[in-house]
């Protein structure tokens, strides 16, 4: 199962991808295999030599306990101490930021796709959706024929 933020795509330019480990709970897990994610809002950060995934919205697992659940707390990704420092390096040198792209399972686990990201300019957000609106048009045309 993969889950894709489809707004980090329009938002922003992608560059190099990395997968990451998180640390979740059970039933964090759970609602995740169910596909009860948001990565909509989601960013990631690095703090004191770590790196985290800030507002990632989880939905509560419904049969679990629920009393002090928070669905966008703060989550610790996983990545080796290279990685880490390739990707502040990167970020630093080219300007970039860091954007959570996907989350999929791989295997047992469950994998975070974060990328290194530029945001684009609204003139260029204009220009992808009329090349979208373009594209649905000719479809249309070619389907009537």
């Amino acid at each position: 199962m993969k889950i894709i933020n489809k707004k980090a795509r329009f938002r922003y330019q992608l560059f190099d991808r990395f997968e990451a480990g998180i640390v979740l709970t059970g039933a964090e897990v759970k609602s995740i295999r169910q596909g009860k994610l948001s990565l909509g809002e989601a960013y990631v950060r690095l703090h004191e030599n770590e790196i985290w995934l800030v507002n990632a919205n989880i939905s509560p697992y419904q049969f679990a306990d629920n009393r002090n659940y928070d669905p966008t707390r703060t989550r610790k990704l996983l990545l080796k101490r290279r990685e880490i420092t390739s990707l502040v390096h990167k970020q630093e040198s080219k300007n970039l930021i860091m954007v959570p792209t996907a989350i999929f399972t791989h295997g047992k686990r469950i994998k975070l796709e974060i990328a290194l990201a530029k945001p684009k300019k609204l003139w260029q957000k204009k220009e992808a959706i009329k090349r979208k609106d373009l594209d649905r048009e000719a479809e249309r045309e070619v389907k009537n024929f």
